[in-house]
């Protein structure tokens, strides 16, 4: 694939009438070409949303017909079955999928344009990842510390490192070097990004056996070996925090507590607490733009413009008291 060969090359067809490519076989050689920049997660993504697409294309006749014969007007009509069936943020990752195949076929001569990539994008309500509280951070903590080590250290690299949390699933001993305190994990934006381990983190895993280099260092147990997909690893990891919270709760309850963690709060949500509390840190001493600098080598975010747009999604910055602006005397 790397020297630009495709399995699907030799499995075109023709149209008798037009001797163009069929719109299966032209996707079919789109998704060939992907497939060499894609993950193991995007792999199965795309495969089976273009699948879903080539079926719709069959059942309405069209997949062996000319790729040309495939419209604007054809995909948004099967983006609004999607946005009818799921939700819109379903047909908006769909979209995403279809205008980067269309794209190599752009790319690659087969069609004029890419029109995909110019279907609008549809408002979604963003799913919600609550921040944590000081006080419900140091609870849940001593919590986890307590009944469950190796979900809170998982939680740690989350939550010091400002890794996703499938990012922290891909972490093989391999990827990471002590003595330089790095390491280096495939990002979502990127295939590979190195970022310090503060001491924080180093603390927790310094004294652990290295000696395999190619174990994972989160399995259900520890360190070792893991016979699962990226996906599955991440789902494992978040079903466990859920079933952890749930004793939480009942902890809380059973001490006379009555504060509740709802499903608004999740692994994702250490991410945005603690990059919400490095901010406010940094902006004691420094201006937005100079902390936005700092912040952005930590956090690893790709431009500065994603990290301001994420910086005001979680409301990283709050204002000073504007009570003395209220005042009518």
């Amino acid at each position: 694939l790397k020297e630009g060969y495709s399995p699907y090359k030799d499995k075109f067809k023709l149209n008798s009438k037009s001797l163009e490519y069929t719109a299966g076989a032209a996707l079919d050689y789109a998704y060939g070409i992907k497939l060499s920049e894609l993950s193991e997660t995007s792999v199965k993504d795309y495969k089976s949303r273009y699948g879903r697409f080539k079926t719709y294309l069959d059942k309405r006749n069209l997949l062996d017909k000319s790729i040309l014969s495939i419209t604007k007007q054809t995909v948004n009509d099967y983006l609004q079955t999607i946005v009818k069936a799921s939700s819109a943020r379903n047909r908006n990752n769909t979209r995403i999928v279809l205008s980067s195949l269309f794209g190599e076929l752009e790319n690659n001569d087969v069609i004029p344009r890419n029109f995909v990539e110019n279907i609008k994008v549809l408002n979604t309500k963003s799913v919600s990842h609550r921040t944590y509280s000081l006080e419900v951070l140091e609870g849940l903590f001593a919590y986890m510390k307590k009944n469950d080590p190796v979900l809170l250290l998982f939680i740690k690299f989350v939550s010091y490192n400002f890794l996703r949390p499938i990012e922290v699933c891909r972490l093989r001993l391999k990827d990471i070097f002590l003595s330089q305190k790095l390491l280096r994990v495939q990002a979502k934006n990127k295939p590979e990004k190195t970022k310090i381990i503060p001491d924080i983190v180093l603390r927790e895993i310094q004294d652990f056996d290295f000696s395999v280099q190619n174990h994972f260092l989160f399995t259900p147990t520890g360190i070792g070996e893991w016979e699962a997909t990226e996906s599955s690893r991440r789902d494992y990891f978040t079903k466990r925090f859920w079933k952890l919270k749930k004793k939480y709760n009942e902890y809380l309850l059973a001490t006379g507590k009555t504060l509740q963690l709802g499903g608004e709060y999740t692994i994702y949500s250490f991410r945005h607490t603690f990059i919400t509390l490095l901010f406010r840190k940094l902006r004691k001493e420094f201006t937005y733009t100079e902390t936005c600098d700092k912040l952005m080598l930590i956090t690893g975010h790709s431009t500065l413009d994603a990290l301001k747009a994420y910086l005001k999604d979680i409301d990283a910055e709050l204002p000073e008291d504007y009570s003395g602006l209220l005042s009518l005397i």
